[in-house]
C-alpha cells in the first residue's frame, strides 16, 4: 500500500488550480496585455502604455456611472441587510413549519438574473403584467421613463431577489448561538433589544460580514436586471460601470479602453474585498 507523501495534497487540488488558471487568470492576463495596447481590426497592435487609464481617470463618464454604481449598491445594502437580520430574527428556530419558510425564502436565489429582470419587466407592464393592471385599476402607473421611478424599481427587484441570501445567512449564525446565552440574558432581565444587541448581533457578526460582502460583489456588477428593466435609461440616469464596460468593449469595440476599465474595476473590487476580508 503506498504511503501519502507531503506533496500529495497538491496533486488533490491540481484540477481546481488548472480550472481556475483557465477560467480567471488566463483572461485578466490578457485585459492586462489589450490595457497597454492599441487594437485594430486584422490584429494589429500597437503600444501605448499608460494612455487608456489616463483617459478613463480624466473622464467624467466613467466617475458618473462608478459613483452610480457605488449608489446603487449602498443603497440595496442599507435596505436588505437591516430587512435580511429582521426577517430571521421573525424567523422560528424550531418546529414543523422551518423547512417551509426556508424553501419560501430561498425560491427567488434560485431564479436567474436574466429571468428575475423578464418576470418583473412583465408584471409591471399596464397591460399585460399583474401588477401594472392592477395599479391601472388605481388610475397608477410605473413610469420606467422616471428617474425615481426607474430607480425604485431595480432598487424593489434586487431587494427581492437577495434579501434571501442575507436572511439565510443570519438564520444560520442565529441558529449556532447557544441556549445558554439566552437564559443568561433572561436571569439578568435583559429586554429584546439588549438580547439583540449584546447576545445576537455579536454572535453573527462574523456572518453578517461575510453578508455584506457577498451582496456588495453582487450589486456592485450589476447588470442583468437593470439592463432588462430600463437600458439603462431614462437618459443615462441607470447606466451602471458594467453597463459602460459593455458598451465600450462589445459595441464601440474599444478593447484597449475597456481593458482598462475592467482593470480599475476590478482594482476596486478587490479593495473592498481586502477591507472586508480584514474586518473578519
Amino acid at each position: 500500500m503506498l504511503k501519502p507523501t507531503r506533496n500529495s495534497s497538491f496533486f488533490l487540488i491540481l484540477p481546481a488550480l488548472i480550472l481556475v488558471g483557465g477560467s480567471s487568470i488566463i483572461p485578466i492576463i490578457t485585459i492586462v496585455n489589450f490595457s497597454v495596447l492599441d487594437v485594430f481590426y486584422g490584429n494589429s497592435f500597437i503600444w501605448v502604455g499608460s494612455k487608456w487609464f489616463i483617459q478613463v481617470l480624466n473622464s467624467k463618464d466613467f466617475y458618473y456611472t462608478l459613483l452610480r454604481t457605488f449608489a446603487y449598491s449602498a443603497i440595496v445594502m442599507a435596505i436588505e441587510i437591516p430587512l435580511g437580520i429582521l426577517i430571521a430574527l421573525s424567523l422560528p428556530r424550531s418546529g414543523k413549519l422551518v423547512a417551509f419558510y426556508i424553501i419560501a425564502i430561498a425560491i427567488p436565489l434560485m431564479i436567474p438574473l436574466v429571468v428575475v429582470g423578464l418576470l418583473w419587466l412583465l408584471m409591471i407592464h399596464p397591460q399585460w403584467g399583474s401588477l401594472g393592471v392592477l395599479l391601472s385599476l388605481l388610475d397608477l402607473r410605473i413610469d420606467i421613463n422616471n428617474v425615481i421611478a426607474a430607480w425604485s424599481v431595480i432598487v424593489f427587484v434586487d431587494v427581492w431577489h437577495w434579501t434571501s441570501l442575507v436572511v439565510l445567512l443570519c438564520y444560520s449564525g442565529l441558529l449556532a448561538i447557544p441556549g445558554r446565552y439566552y437564559q443568561a440574558a433572561r436571569i439578568d432581565g435583559a429586554n429584546r433589544w439588549n438580547v439583540f444587541r449584546y447576545v445576537e448581533l455579536p454572535k453573527i457578526k462574523r456572518v453578517l460580514i461575510i453578508a455584506v460582502f457577498l451582496r456588495f460583489l453582487d450589486s456592485f456588477m450589476v447588470y442583468a436586471e437593470p439592463y432588462i428593466l430600463t437600458k439603462g435609461g431614462p437618459g443615462e440616469s441607470t447606466v451602471f460601470l458594467s453597463h459602460s464596460l459593455m458598451r465600450t468593449a462589445v459595441q464601440q469595440f474599444d478593447l484597449g479602453y475597456s481593458a482598462a476599465i475592467s482593470l480599475i474595476y476590478l482594482s476596486i473590487m478587490v479593495l473592498f474585498s481586502w477591507i472586508l476580508y480584514k474586518l473578519m
